[in-house]
């Protein structure tokens, strides 16, 4: 099984496209979480992305985003996109947003073994949150963050997002490890492939669709095969000045527009 690992697309439709595009056919799409604000395209996003996931988690914009926290935790950067946001938003994806269940979430899949079964396995290797797998809103940056979430979480393998950052965490026994994709480019799609020991638990970031703070502009996206035990790392440029442009036409802060050349 081939699955689909978004994060923190933050509104970005010329992303989304351009990582939808160059993922190409998968077995499953799993989103965790951020999809809309900071972005000028909150609606189109959505209705882009939530009829192709198969697993959704909620991120801290999108309770944000449709009222069910408030805003005055963030900076007035954030805060003023979530206000717009919420403006935008149609009644249906309100709702949506509102609804999104909370992190870890275990994958679920067809079996395979009866083509005629309609029940479904639930896959109890990897498990998809927002933050971290101890609280939705805490950011892994760190070997020191990821310790705790590495010992208790409840899968071998949590995919995470939250800090738009590419990368992760491994350990095994007194060993322990970051993951960092070597890449040669910061400007043609390129990707980069780790093998996970089935001895090993390991927090797995996709990076962001929409936002990318790890200095490089292009769009971030994983795939994570089951069979093989691999997560395939990508990175793909994006039509950004258009998606800059949206931004500004929407009224929204300059800062938006600036960081998404700048990858930070």
């Amino acid at each position: 099984m081939r699955a689909l690992v978004l994060s923190d697309i933050h509104g970005n439709l010329e992303a989304l496209t351009a990582v939808l595009d160059a993922a190409g056919v998968t077995d499953q799409l799993w989103n965790l979480g951020d999809v809309v604000g900071y972005g000028g395209s909150p609606n189109q996003v959505i209705d882009k992305v939530r009829p192709l996931s198969h697993l959704v988690v909620r991120g801290n914009h999108d309770r944000v985003c449709c009222g069910l926290a408030s805003a005055l935790g963030f900076n007035p950067v954030a805060r003023a996109a979530a206000m717009w946001t919420q403006s935008e938003l149609t009644p249906e994806n309100l709702e949506w947003l509102k609804a999104l269940p909370q992190g870890p979430i275990l994958p679920h899949y067809a079996s395979n073994s009866d083509p005629d079964e309609a029940a479904e396995e639930v896959d109890l290797n990897v498990s998809c949150v927002h933050g971290s797998p101890l609280n939705e809103d805490q950011y892994i940056l760190s070997m020191r963050d990821a310790w705790a979430p590495l010992q208790q979480m409840i899968s071998d393998v949590t995919f995470f997002g939250h800090t738009h950052v590419q990368g992760g965490f491994s350990s095994s026994g007194t060993e322990w490890r970051e993951i960092r994709p070597a890449y040669r480019s910061r400007k043609d799609a390129e990707s980069w492939t780790v093998k996970l020991t089935s001895d090993s638990r390991h927090l797995i970031n996709p990076g962001s669709v929409g936002q990318p703070r790890d200095f490089d502009w292009r769009a971030a996206f994983a795939i994570y095969d089951s069979d093989s035990f691999e997560v395939t790392y990508h990175r793909v440029p994006y039509d950004l000045t258009s998606s800059q442009g949206r931004i500004l036409m929407a009224g929204l802060p300059e800062r938006l527009a600036a960081r998404l050349r700048e990858g930070r």
